[in-house]
């Protein structure tokens, strides 16, 4: 990415700077895969989804910085107003570089590499202070250990295997539909082609269209941080249903006001268009943004992880193909008769979360391993890792994992404090 953008900032002409924006979309995945699977597999599982979400939010701190600097340089006559923001695309990658070396190894590699002491000395640092005798540790090592050893045993790791088990290949197409909803939701026009939306409702003054974009990034930093820090509160579906809806009520009341300010022209049809634009944003964070990492994370299985997430990057780049090269042609073409479009896939999208997506929410990464694969193989998981406490003496009673507490009521590593 670094490489990428200093092809970027040295641009002589078009097909140098086609092949340095290459470069920095081809790095760009690698960075998303590893960082959203390590998150998952290092965060406290209370603390997981918070993280996952906050991963995602982040975004709008880069998106933000963009969008000042842009305002700034936009109206400079030289070619520095477009190389000042290429070659601020570097620092991100010094950050990366400069704190890498401090980032301790997710436990679950290790485990699966044959590396448990330094899997179990991690564990404990970060999700018990240190307390190497930590029960709660015990029981989340044992749990993971245990997982991985059956993931091994029960594992197709090749693509054509993976696709023809009938768990992984549910988890796939739940993958696909969350990927197309991320990128076909709406927020391609919101995010590209806001000044062509916003001619279209009479507003054409660039620094006005500049200041409505920073305004509208500043807002989605703001919602999507509030709703990853409380999104733990709401059910992964319910979240997911949340969003679904609201994007469809918004969108349509979006097209009507377009649709009246394109007969009328009248001032107050497009300030609604501003006003549902803004509306958007809050209705999308609560679960394109705040759960997209999160869900992923739990939906595979360690052993699929890594690919699972790979696949989501790959169909994310072709729906942004899409989002690039149809949308501007739609607009110009079809004016406000375009979002109509997207208004049908939005009613569909809520149909695909209410028949398609699991509920994860609640349990630990292990628990959700064998999610899709039966009771058999869930029921030969817990007895194996039950198996481990009770060899090293300690009650199963008193072990936070996943079964049932003194009382006999539901416990999840996911509830634990300690």
């Amino acid at each position: 990415m670094m490489i990428g953008a200093i092809l970027q900032t040295a641009s002589q002409d078009f097909a140098m700077f086609v092949i340095a924006r290459f470069l920095l979309g081809f790095g760009i995945p690698f960075a998303i895969v590893a960082a959203s699977s390590m998150i998952g597999e290092l965060a406290h599982p209370k603390e997981r989804a918070r993280m996952g979400s906050l991963f995602n939010s982040s975004w709008f701190i880069g998106a933000i910085v963009a969008a000042g600097v842009t305002l700034g340089t936009f109206s400079m006559p030289s070619n520095w107003g477009w190389r000042i923001p290429s070659v601020l695309q570097i620092c991100p990658s010094l950050l990366q570089i400069c704190f890498i070396w401090f980032l301790p190894e997710s436990p679950r590699w290790l485990i699966a590499k044959g590396r448990p002491e330094e899997a179990y000395a991690i564990l404990a640092k970060y999700h018990a202070e240190g307390d190497l005798n930590s029960e709660f540790v015990k029981a989340e090592f044992a749990e993971i250990e245990k997982t991985l050893e059956l993931e091994r045993e029960n594992a197709k790791t090749g693509w054509k295997e993976i696709l023809k088990t009938p768990g992984t290949l549910t988890i796939f197409s739940a993958n696909l539909v969350l990927m197309l909803s991320t990128q076909w939701s709406g927020n391609g026009l919101t995010s590209y082609f806001l000044s062509p939306i916003l001619d279209n409702v009479g507003i054409h003054d660039n620094r006005e269209k500049n200041l409505i974009n920073l305004a509208m990034t500043c807002w989605g930093f703001v919602n999507a941080t509030t709703l990853a820090l409380t999104i733990t509160r709401i059910r992964r579906r319910t979240a997911y249903l949340i969003c679904t809806i609201s994007l469809t009520l918004i969108f349509t009341g979006w097209t009507i006001a377009s649709a009246r300010y394109a007969t009328t022209k009248d001032q107050a049809s497009s300030r609604a268009v501003i006003a549902f634009i803004f509306l958007y944003s809050p209705a999308y964070n609560i679960g394109f943004n705040a759960l997209t990492y999160t869900f992923l994370v739990e939906l595979f299985p360690y052993h699929v992880r890594a690919k699972g997430i790979a696949i989501f990057q790959w169909w994310g780049r072709a729906a942004g193909f899409f989002n690039q090269f149809v949308n501007p042609i739609g607009i110009q073409n079809a004016g406000w008769k375009y979002y109509i479009s997207y208004c049908i896939w939005l009613l569909f999208e809520v149909l695909f979360v209410f028949f398609l997506f699991p509920e994860t929410s609640n349990r630990s990464l292990e628990e959700l391993a064998f999610l899709f694969e039966g009771e058999k193989i869930r029921e030969e998981q817990q007895k194996r890792i039950e198996d481990v406490i009770h060899d090293e003496v300690v009650p199963i009673s008193s072990i936070p994992i996943a079964g049932k507490d003194k009382e006999g009521h539901a416990y999840h590593l996911e509830h634990s404090n300690k």
